[in-house]
């Protein structure tokens, strides 16, 4: 049993109020979870609600299986049997696995993987395209899905004429579906649509299902999309007893079909809806909710809020300007060793907060060098991923052509036909005749059944290779020749072929050209460097990194933590570096020249900003190398947002003002120099 009396106003409220509509805006740092958990308590044990009448929406298992255990500890398992705590998908199954039968399918029907709906569409492609790729099927497939959840039927999905991506989503849409019915088979947006369908076209369903759950709970509600707010307005119909529990100012996840238009109208859906703000933060301290507040309030589209906390100012939040991305991560390391020495903290006290994943490279770099243990989290190390080991490979095959390890794996990669058959004819060759692989291939001719193209494609192979190691002896245009050799290879080109994603093979050529970045910084580091120089510090680096855990266990280690802005939602930390802050990083080049959509960048930062519960470190770059070249950066408009009354602003690359007089004009000609460069968003 829980103490009301324990609860502020504010959270009182949400939990006692029963019927109708009711709007929880909970701030970041709120109490959200248990705020929730304790309503579903209170329905239990004061209003003597069933358990099997509650229904609990989350987006993720593991935050269904926290709820469930929160309120099993407060009421015991046994009063919790009967009561639905899922997510959309694991609702939607267990509804059409009772129902579907209605819609035309068996109920053993099976849910089509991403690889296998991509191996469907790629079948359906070829009837039309003879050389249809990879690529192109997945970016059908982005076309379909994101289709699907604006609950876009088959026949009414309208191609571009400019696009012709579109006008083969068209085509392969209504064939797609057809073939998955036809197999008694739905992918995971099915999962949603037809259970929409099914409430929507058998109203004795709907009515059943409306009586059976009649208090209805959804958890970030932000982040849904618009197949999932019909299936909870349906769902919501008739007692209208929805209690949806979110943040439009966390509002991340529109790449993924979220629409933040579902909570900032709910008021309009839901009438008589109540309106509950929780605005008292535990989390941060006063300054670095004062940066939080400042900056999201410029977005046009949000509900009016403003955090506040009872635990005093703290420290003011830093900006520090540094000269480019090497040496903001030194400057990392530096504050890292001065706020442990300062206050004693552990090393999973702080966070390295990023936009890109590729960003984590010269971070990864420094704290190895400083000995610093660190955890990666949403992604392999940056030396572990294959698009990495990949370039790599080639590189020391360049230093040492007799490594067969390597020179495997680049031998048909990218492709160049010399397909498996053709490898393993090359690698009998090399053991009967006791002769390294690099000396056969520099004379395929003596292996048996190869054809005329795979001797063409083996010598080009072998020029290429031979070409660039007399390149790579030049070691002052090393960085250079990285950056020919990767446009010769086309291995970018490679990457999108090949990926089903079309952002994760964005990130992964991101990380290929950081690559370019970690190659220029070791020329400047290096008096004497050498392509084998090079490899010996990538060695060192990438020997004995942490192990890849999963997110609680990896977090748990006494490790400074390393993710993305879009991975560190719902977590704190004592002290936050938030890096990147520039213009094409913060906000992200493609939401300035391709989305044109600011808000949800500036609901990113804010989502960064509030992870942090007693340091803020902000910080940029003025040059930031791209294709291994220092370019000109310029602030993040987002700082100039940030009032001087709790940003203090410190230029890493110059001796810090003397005095308190030099200090406050150095802030002012700071926050008017960005102004002037940045003008009003």
């Amino acid at each position: 049993m829980f103490d009301l009396a324990s609860l502020n106003p504010q959270q009182r409220d949400a939990v006692a109020h029963l019927d109708g509509p009711l709007l929880l805006l909970a701030g970041a740092g709120s109490g959200k979870t248990r705020v929730i958990t304790c309503r579903i308590v209170y329905l239990l044990q004061q209003c003597g609600v069933p358990a099997e009448a509650i229904l609990a929406v989350t987006f993720t298992n593991k935050a269904a299986r926290e709820m469930r255990e929160r309120v099993e500890e407060m009421v015991g398992k046994k009063g919790t049997k009967g009561m639905t705590i899922a997510t959309f998908h694991s609702l939607c199954v267990r509804i059409l696995k009772q129902h579907i039968e209605r819609l035309g399918y068996k109920k053993n029907f099976s849910i089509y993987a991403a690889s296998d709906q991509q191996q469907l569409v790629r079948r359906l492609l070829r009837d039309e395209i003879a050389d249809a790729t990879g690529k192109d099927a997945e970016q059908v497939l982005w076309q379909i899905s994101a289709a699907k959840n604006r609950m876009v039927a088959p026949g009414a999905f309208r191609s571009h004429s400019t696009d012709p991506t579109s006008c083969l989503t068209a085509l392969i849409y209504p064939r797609y579906q057809k073939e998955l019915k036809a197999y008694n088979a739905v992918d995971f947006d099915d999962l949603l649509v037809l259970c929409v369908q099914l409430l929507e076209q058998h109203p004795d369903l709907l009515a059943h299902y409306q009586q059976h759950f009649r208090y209805q709970m959804v958890d970030e509600y932000q982040d849904t999309n618009p197949v999932q707010y019909r299936l909870l307005k349906l769902l919501a119909g008739g007692h209208g007893n929805l209690c949806v529990v979110g943040d439009d100012d966390q509002s991340i996840y529109g790449f993924r079909g979220a629409d933040v238009e579902t909570i900032l109208n709910f008021e309009r859906d839901f009438p008589g809806t109540k309106v509950i703000k929780l605005e008292q933060n535990y989390r941060s301290s006063g300054h670095i909710l004062g940066a939080a507040n400042a900056v999201i309030k410029h977005n046009r589209k949000r509900k009016e809020k403003a955090l506040w906390t009872a635990g005093g100012a703290g420290s003011m939040v830093d900006y520090l300007i540094c000269d480019d991305d090497e040496h903001e991560a030194c400057q990392v390391i530096e504050r890292v060793h001065l706020e442990r020495g300062r206050h004693q903290l552990e090393y999973n006290d702080f966070a390295i907060l990023y936009r890109t994943n590729s960003q984590s490279r010269a971070f990864e770099e420094q704290l190895r060098y400083a000995n610093i243990p660190y955890v990666l989290i949403g992604g392999q190390q940056f030396f572990d991923r294959k698009e990495v080991k990949d370039v790599i490979a080639y590189l020391k095959v360049l230093i040492n052509p007799f490594d067969e390890v390597n020179l495997l794996r680049i031998l048909n990669y990218p492709r160049r036909n010399i397909g498996a058959s053709s490898a393993d004819r090359l690698i009998r060759h090399s053991a009967e005749t006791e002769q390294p692989l690099w000396r056969v291939l520099k004379d395929p001719q003596a292996v048996e059944d190869l054809t005329p193209r795979t001797h063409e494609a083996i010598g080009a192979f072998v020029a290429l290779l031979e070409r660039f190691r007399k390149r790579f002896q030049q070691p002052l245009r090393l960085d250079e020749t990285l950056r020919a050799l990767l446009e010769e290879l086309k291995l970018a080109e490679e990457i999108y072929r090949q990926e089903n994603d079309p952002q994760r093979a964005r990130r992964r050529v991101e990380n290929q050209e950081e690559v370019l970045n970690a190659m220029a910084s070791y020329l400047e580091r290096d008096a004497e460097p050498s392509l084998s120089g090079f490899l010996d510090k990538v060695s060192l680096l990438d020997d004995e990194g942490p192990q890849r855990n999963d997110k609680e266990k990896k977090l748990a280690q006494n490790a400074v933590t390393l993710m993305s802005l879009h991975s560190s939602k719902g977590l704190e930390f004592p002290v936050v570096f938030l890096v990147g802050l520039e213009e094409g990083y913060l906000p992200h080049k493609k939401s300035i020249y391709e989305t044109f959509d600011i808000d949800e960048e500036r609901r990113l930062c804010y989502v960064g900003i509030t992870r942090a519960q007693r340091q803020l470190v902000l910080l940029g770059a003025q040059r930031r190398r791209k294709y291994g070249k220092l370019e000109q950066r310029d602030p993040s408009r987002f700082l100039v947002e940030i009032p001087p009354e709790v940003l203090q602003r410190s230029d890493a690359s110059q001796p810090p003002p003397s005095t308190p007089e030099q200090q406050e004009r150095s802030a002012s000609n700071f926050f008017s120099g960005i102004g002037q460069l940045l003008g009003d968003d």
